[in-house]
C-alpha cells in the first residue's frame, strides 16, 4: 500500500501548482518546469483520488452486503460494483507506484549513438550498417532529427563504426535499452555452401550532456591535432584538422576527422567526450545505488548479448525479455520496433516495482 500522506503530498502540489500557474506570478525561468510538472501530476490526480476514497467507498458497499434488510438487487449491484471497485484500485496501485517511482532525468535528453562492427569481419561491418539504417528508419518515422558525426566505411558497403547525434522528444528513454551486443545469424553473400555465419556489432547508446549537465575543466583536456588520413577527399589530409581530445583524469579519447575544419572537428570531439564522461558518472551513481542488485534489463553493459537477428527463420529475439518476433524484415524497416521497446519499458518497470 501507498501511504495516505504520500497520495495528499501529490493532491496538495497539485493545487499548489495550479494556483501559482492561473496567478501569473510564476517567474519565467521556472514556468516551463511548472507546467510540465503540473501537466505529469494530472494524468494521475484523478487515479490519487480515487485510490484515497477506496476506503470509504468499500466500507459502503459492505455495509449494503451484510445488511439484512438489502433486496436481492440491490445486493447484487453492490456486489458487482465491490468488485468493480478493488479491480480499479489496483490499478490505480499501480499507476501511482509507477508515477512515485525515481524519474531518470536522462530520459528526455537526446542521444548519441554509437555502432561498432564485432566478430566476424566484413559480415560484421554490413550487419552494423544494417543496424544503422534501421535507426534513420526509426527516425525518419518519428520525425527524430539524426546527424551523423563519424563514420568509418569498410569494403562493400558496410560500416566499421558509425557515431550519431539523434535530437527529439524522449530519444534517450526509447533507446536506451538498445545498448549492447547485437548478433546476427544469416548466410552471407560470398558463401558458397550456403552456411549460416554468426557476426555481431556492438551499440552504445548514450543521453547527450549540456553544458549544465557536466563541467569540463580545460586543464583537464589534452587536445592533439593531426592531419586527418583514410577516405575523406584530398582536402581533408593537406592540413592539420583532425582533433584527439584526452579527458586526463578518466583516460578517456575521442578522436574525430570527418570535417575539414579543426574548430568542427574539435566541437564533434567535445559533444562525444560530454556525452561519455556523463554517462561514466550516471554508471558510478547506478552502482552505488543498487551495490547487490542487477537489473535483468541492462542500460549500459556493452559487452552484454542482447539480441540475435536470425535471418534464416525471420525472427528478432530479444534475450533480456525472451521476446522473439518472427517479424525480421519489419523490424529491420522500423516497423514493428515500437513493439520490442515497449516490452522491454514494461519488464523495466516491473522490476522496478517488484524493488520498490
Amino acid at each position: 500500500m501507498i501511504p495516505n500522506k504520500t497520495i495528499n503530498d501529490l493532491i496538495n502540489k497539485h493545487s499548489n501548482l495550479e494556483r501559482e500557474l492561473s496567478s501569473g506570478n510564476v517567474d519565467k525561468k521556472f514556468f516551463a518546469e511548472k507546467s510540465k510538472e503540473y501537466s505529469d501530476l494530472n494524468e494521475i490526480i484523478e487515479d490519487a483520488k480515487k485510490y484515497l476514497s477506496f476506503e470509504k467507498d468499500k466500507n459502503g458497499l459492505e455495509k449494503i452486503l451484510v445488511d439484512e434488510n438489502s433486496d436481492s438487487e440491490l445486493f447484487k449491484m453492490a456486489e458487482i460494483e465491490l468488485k468493480d471497485l478493488e479491480m480499479q484500485y489496483k490499478k490505480n496501485e499501480k499507476k501511482l507506484k509507477l508515477f512515485l517511482l525515481p524519474k531518470d532525468e536522462a530520459d528526455k535528453k537526446n542521444a548519441i549513438i554509437e555502432i561498432r562492427a564485432g566478430t566476424g569481419g566484413l559480415e560484421a561491418s554490413l550487419f552494423a550498417s544494417d543496424l544503422f539504417k534501421m535507426y534513420e528508419k526509426v527516425s525518419s518515422k518519428k520525425k527524430w532529427f539524426l546527424e551523423i558525426i563519424s563514420i568509418s566505411k569498410s569494403e562493400a558497403g558496410g560500416l566499421k563504426e558509425v557515431i550519431a547525434s539523434i535530437k527529439g522528444i524522449n530519444i534517450y528513454s526509447t533507446l536506451k535499452y538498445e545498448s549492447g551486443v547485437h548478433r546476427v545469424q544469416r548466410v552471407p553473400d560470398t558463401e558458397t555452401q550456403g552456411r549460416v555465419h554468426t557476426s555481431a556489432a556492438t551499440v552504445a547508446v548514450l543521453p547527450e550532456a549540456e553544458e549544465v549537465d557536466l563541467k569540463i575543466n580545460d586543464a583537464d583536456l589534452r587536445i592533439d591535432v593531426f592531419r586527418a588520413g583514410g577516405p575523406g577527399g584530398q582536402s581533408v589530409n593537406t592540413t592539420d584538422s583532425a582533433v584527439r581530445i584526452t579527458h586526463i583524469p578518466s583516460g578517456i579519447s575521442v578522436s574525430q576527422q570527418d570535417e575539414k575544419s579543426q574548430h568542427k572537428n574539435k566541437a564533434k570531439g567535445l559533444k562525444i567526450l560530454r556525452a561519455r564522461l556523463y554517462e561514466l558518472e550516471r554508471s558510478r551513481i547506478d552502482q552505488e545505488r543498487s551495490k547487490d542488485r542487477k537489473n535483468k534489463i541492462g542500460t549500459g553493459d556493452r559487452s552484454e548479448r542482447i539480441r540475435t537477428y536470425n535471418f534464416p527463420q525471420g525472427r528478432v529475439t530479444d534475450h533480456r525479455i525472451n521476446l522473439t518476433l518472427h517479424k525480421l524484415e519489419e523490424f529491420l524497416e522500423g516497423e514493428a520496433f515500437d513493439e520490442m521497446i515497449e516490452s522491454l519499458s514494461l519488464r523495466a518497470q516491473e522490476e522496478s516495482l517488484s524493488n520498490l
